[in-house]
């Protein structure tokens, strides 16, 4: 790793970073199964989280009832995993050609820049959702006030630019460029001094993955005491509230994305901290920079998986997602046999007129 994490290069054996003076050992057998493995596990990734997220989408926007204030967030949170997702194919090329990037400056920028940038767009999108819940849940008869849809799009507007600077210095400092040491022309980060560096990593672990994770938690778990002590109180008055019942099960799906995201990114960027420490030269030797080699390369694939969950997570534990589901493809494939039907019958009727007539005539 010469760079900001996931887009990242591994560490030559020939770096100035050795154990007891002597080069780490020759572990080019493991790196030929990181080329073979990641970019099949990234083109699974891929291809079901382009149909999933796609699925999500047509089933959001094509049913007759308008989009409800948590599901705005779910949308946006759709079109920004398929941004990411449209671009992964390019990485999954790169690593099969041993990080030898092949598409040119444009790509090399562009691709990492979307990968940030949904990165980025995520993750507050969830604090966004996470404090939805709160809202409706915790204060749940201060929370009509603000929680609006004029609101919603607002925070999302502001989520998307917020991501989009913070997606900047990726796209305007990422090059391919030579390095010799490893023979290959990469796509990397080529800052103007260690120290700009240095700050992306730290910008990257903590407004990236940090405090947003912290808030999230916080919102959740005051979200979750609030239904226990709500589903405490209905059992001791012996009461069930359909709508509680609903709103309940709606959030379970909402609680499963961002525990979904935390699962699938935390091992990341702890990866992405112990490499903070590698290059402040905290932690040495050859294992750690084994470890932080293989480390970043499978963490990343586990934090890619989570754009491809979310549509599985709808599918499986949103009930309210499959019953509009059920509505939009049941409007398509009910009408088209509607219409058959009617055609059928109409043709019916007048190949039976005609023949009547014939006979009459």
């Amino acid at each position: 790793m010469t760079e900001t994490p996931l887009l990242s290069i591994p560490y030559s054996n020939q770096s100035e970073n050795k154990s007891n003076s002597t080069a780490c050992p020759d572990l080019d057998n493991w790196w030929e199964i990181v080329y073979y493995l990641v970019p099949k596990c990234i083109d699974i990734v891929c291809i079901t989280g382009i149909l999933g997220n796609l699925l999500v989408l047509f089933v959001y926007l094509m049913h007759k009832s308008p989009l409800k204030i948590s599901e705005t967030y779910l949308v946006n949170l759709a079109v920004a995993d398929l941004i990411f997702l449209v671009c992964l194919p390019f990485w999954a090329e790169n690593i099969r050609n041993e990080y030898n990037w092949p598409f040119g400056n444009f790509l090399c920028r562009s691709a990492s820049a979307s990968i940030h940038l949904n990165m980025y767009t995520s993750i507050y999108l969830l604090v966004a959702v996470s404090l939805d819940r709160y809202l409706t849940f915790v204060h749940t008869l201060t929370h009509r006030r603000i929680r609006t849809k004029a609101t919603a799009k607002g925070i999302c507007l502001l989520t998307w630019i917020f991501g989009i600077l913070l997606s900047v210095p990726t796209f305007m400092f990422r090059n391919v460029k030579h390095l010799p040491e490893l023979n290959i022309s990469a796509c990397v980060l080529d800052f103007p001094t260690p120290s700009w560096t240095m700050a992306n990593r730290l910008i990257f672990n903590i407004v990236g993955f940090a405090v947003p994770s912290t808030v999230i938690i916080v919102f959740n778990f005051h979200t979750i005491r609030s239904l226990q002590e709500h589903t405490k109180e209905q059992r001791a008055f012996r009461t069930k509230c359909c709508k509680d019942l609903r709103d309940t099960k709606a959030a379970r799906s909402i609680f499963l994305v961002v525990l979904m995201f935390l699962v699938c990114w935390t091992p990341y960027h702890l990866v992405t901290f112990l490499d903070i420490l590698f290059q402040m030269k905290l932690i040495q030797g050859c294992f750690w920079e084994d470890f932080l080699n293989f480390g970043e390369q499978f963490s990343s694939t586990l934090a890619l998986t989570s754009s491809c969950i979310n549509p599985i997570i709808y599918v499986f534990a949103g009930k309210y997602f499959r019953q509009k589901a059920l509505e939009v493809f049941s409007q398509f494939f009910c009408c088209g046999r509607f219409l058959s039907q009617v055609s059928f019958q109409e043709n019916l009727t007048n190949i039976l007129l005609y023949w009547k007539n014939s006979v009459y005539l």
